[in-house]
């Protein structure tokens, strides 16, 4: 987790105030658990689930893990059927041929070409290992591509699953019928990053976690404009696809709330990023304003021109290749930076059709934060990545944001209760778990932060991890009861 800058008595008294907040919200949910929701089931009722921060932490807490089975009243039967796409054959609305989100009753949908509704419910990665081991069993157990592809699908549909999050093998994907509803990313600050890092011999003189130079994404500099056409020209080949649900553009850019000074104080006075903050800040002050004269309020401000700037340029891209599917967004996941930044999502909401959300380090959804995501965007959001670890699964599980937990089947108690708190929330259309296969500690070819970790579906032999699996096809295949017995409550 990266350092967070503060630059005011302001801003410290907000930063303790969101962690008091938080830290508040946590204890209540651990003591009160749902007391809007049930007046005749206590913390006793509901699985007691021990979890520590990662495996180096020598300290473990008990939390609370609903599952559907105990809500209280809920008598779940079976969902409605489901057509191709895993859209409910419920009500219907109107049917453009792709993807799109809809707001009915005060909840937010995504509805499917045909016009049913549609929760995204997905695994990112739905692709093989790379490592040495993994593709020698992948050989063996699979032969080919195909094969794997059928069988997971299959495998996945009757799981209750009906999607894939980024990084998966989407041409395979799309090489069935009837495929799993995916989504595509395109990385075209990412692809500029890795050029743009050249000029400095591969090592910039600082960088933040996400390795940009000052924690700045580049917006500014004309180079990236070379880069928005080449990495996302590539989309054009999707556009008549209807089972594509919509694209993704990066992921877990530094959208820092310092931004403005970082701009003015630490690059060079010829460089596109100072002359464009500094040309803001002139006609926002004047031509004398100088960092002194920079407030909180500007720095809000600022975040909100900083990243319109990107939002605006990779939509008018993706726009010029394919005008009919959605566009998900660049993958939000700094809780201090830009997921408490109204103004970050007030802009998110003009360009986003779904605001994409990879979300770490709470045990569960905190009402209020998802509140607040939805009203400042008015517009819906799915969650792109989230795991919890299970010692049982013999990896050191030292690497990765996702909490550990001591076994599969509690795992699978996480997933469940973090659906229920997701879909109170009536912003939320999807989730990807993150992801479907572990890491492989002998792959050292990988990023440290997907290194050692127990964060699939199955192992490196491809086993599935079925306590894990029972208890999402439970949640999975109640999706929509679970959102008619919670709106019933409020």
């Amino acid at each position: 987790m990266k350092k967070k800058f503060i630059f005011s008595s302001k801003k410290i008294i907000t930063t303790f105030f969101v962690f008091g907040l938080f830290s508040s919200s946590l204890l209540k949910a651990q003591n009160n658990i749902d007391k809007n929701y049930s007046t005749s089931l206590n913390d006793n009722d509901y699985h007691q689930v021990m979890a520590r921060k990662n495996a180096e932490d020598t300290i473990w807490k008990t939390y609370i893990a609903k599952t559907i089975e105990k809500l209280p009243n809920f008598n779940f039967s079976k969902d409605p059927k489901t057509n191709k796409y895993g859209s409910w054959k419920t009500f219907k609305s109107n049917a453009t041929g792709f993807f799109r989100t809809e707001k009915i009753d005060n909840r937010w949908w995504i509805i499917d070409p045909e016009g049913n509704p549609f929760i995204h419910k997905g695994v990112a990665v739905l692709s093989p290992g790379t490592s040495e081991n993994q593709q020698k069993v992948f050989a063996s157990k699979y032969q080919n591509r195909k094969n794997w592809i059928t069988k997971e699908t299959t495998f996945l549909k009757e799981n209750g699953f009906n999607g894939t999050g980024a990084w998966s093998d989407v041409e395979s994907i799309r090489n069935i019928n009837k495929p799993l509803v995916y989504t595509v990313i395109v990385s075209p600050m990412g692809a500029y990053k890795a050029q743009h890092l050249k000029k400095f011999n591969g090592e910039y003189e600082e960088a933040g976690w996400q390795g940009y130079r000052f924690d700045l994404v580049m917006v500014f500099d004309s180079e990236f404009d070379v880069y928005l056409e080449k990495e996302i020209s590539k989309i054009e080949k999707y556009k008549n696809d209807n089972y594509l649900l919509g694209y993704f553009t990066d992921n877990e850019l530094p959208w820092v709330d310092d931004a403005l000074d970082r701009h003015l104080t630490k690059l060079g006075k010829d460089e596109a990023g100072y002359l464009a903050a500094k040309n803001w800040l002139n006609q926002r002050k004047g031509k004398e304003a100088t960092i002194a004269d920079v407030t909180d309020e500007d720095r809000l401000e600022f975040t909100g021109f900083y990243f319109e700037t990107y939002m605006k340029k990779v939509t008018e891209v993706i726009k010029k290749y394919d005008k009919n599917h959605m566009y998900l967004g660049c993958r939000f996941n700094q809780e201090l930076d830009e997921l408490d930044n109204p103004k970050i999502f007030e802009v998110a909401g003009k360009y986003m059709d779904i605001v994409s959300v990879n979300h770490y380090r709470k045990w569960e959804p905190v009402p209020s934060i998802l509140e607040n995501w939805m009203n400042w965007s008015n517009k819906p959001f799915i969650i792109t990545e989230w795991y919890t670890k299970g010692e049982d699964s013999g990896l050191p599980n030292k690497t990765g944001a996702g909490w550990n937990v001591p076994t599969q089947k509690d795992r699978g108690y996480f997933y469940q209760n973090f659906v229920i708190e997701l879909l109170k929330s009536k912003g939320c259309v999807g989730w990807h778990w993150f992801k479907y296969q572990d890491n492989d500690p002998s792959n050292l070819k990988t990023d440290y932060s997907n290194r050692d970790s127990n964060k699939g579906i199955i192992d490196s032999e491809f086993n599935y991890y079925m306590p894990l699996m029972e208890n999402m096809k439970m949640m999975n295949n109640h999706t929509y009861e679970l959102i008619q017995y919670l709106d019933s409550k409020t």
